[in-house]
């Protein structure tokens, strides 16, 4: 087959596939103990992640990109978007878990509380929401996305646990072993209208060299 003729027919076939909603979670924040993580900005090394994060994104071709309103997802949306030539959007509802009342601790403490945070989504365990109430907060931000965007597939730049509770309830996984593969930063991709569960990047490549 001639380039030519091959390059339409890969561009036809693109075409023909599904919508896909990709669910991307946010680069490398700085942490500040001081501050919540909700105030926390990406670090350097974070923002030199989001260039080969943009790679791989690219070969999903999305026309609608969209953040929560943090700002270690706000400048991951930024980098992508300048990448990509792709506009963003700020989005209410996509945000975190709100756990701004929460104290800093160590890895190994969070995870047990975030793990009981999933084994127990309609008691207040952590934070100042369920599991369920922060699921349907954020459930109702991709749906009026998804409504509004009816053609292309749509990136949504948001954070681990409030991704692993939407790709759990409608993609029947287990939200604890997800929310453990998600790096910083990693995406999920799902099929649109149905979304099911295609491919989990767990962690884009930090020493990727971007072209």
């Amino acid at each position: 087959m001639p380039p030519t003729d091959r390059k339409a027919w890969e561009s036809e076939d693109r075409m023909s596939d599904p919508r896909k909603l990709i669910l991307v979670k946010h680069s490398l924040p700085d942490v500040d103990p001081s501050q919540p993580a909700s105030r926390w900005p990406l670090s350097d090394e974070g923002r030199l992640r989001c260039l080969p994060l943009a790679d791989r994104l690219a070969q999903y071709q999305p026309v609608h990109l969209a953040t929560s309103s943090e700002p270690k997802a706000i400048a991951t949306a930024e980098i992508v978007s300048e990448r990509l030539g792709t506009p963003f959007e700020v989005t209410e509802g996509l945000h975190e878990h709100d756990r701004s009342n929460e104290r800093f601790v160590e890895a190994e403490e969070f995870q047990a509380a975030v793990a009981s945070f999933f084994d127990r989504p309609d008691e207040l365990v952590m934070g100042r929401e369920t599991a369920s109430q922060a699921e349907m907060r954020f459930g109702e931000a991709v749906q009026r996305l998804l409504v509004r965007h009816t053609t292309g597939n749509v990136a949504i730049v948001a954070h681990g646990t409030v991704i692993s509770l939407y790709v759990a309830r409608h993609a029947g996984v287990e939200p604890m072993p997800l929310w453990r593969r998600l790096g910083l930063p990693s995406f999920v991709v799902l099929s649109l209208p149905d979304l099911g569960m295609l491919d989990v990047i767990e962690n884009v490549d930090a020493d990727a060299t971007p072209k």
